[in-house]
């Protein structure tokens, strides 16, 4: 059984001088959604999976006595 789409495939061709301002999209966004949207986009900036997190970089040092 195949599942429809949940989300339509759209686009607008315009000319770059009359595209929108992201910043007046992404105001028009309620918190929660502008919120979901920046965890997506650190969590593929970090190459996160569920299983792993970054973790601090382990710092050795070695000293003669």
């Amino acid at each position: 059984m195949d599942k429809e789409r949940e989300i339509a495939k759209r686009y607008v061709k315009v000319k770059l001088k009359e595209q929108k301002s992201d910043f007046e999209y992404w105001q028009s966004q309620p918190p929660a959604k502008r919120l979901a949207a920046l965890e997506e986009i650190r969590m593929q900036y970090h190459g996160w999976t569920y299983e792993t997190y970054p973790r601090l970089k382990r710092v050795l040092s070695i000293i003669k006595r």
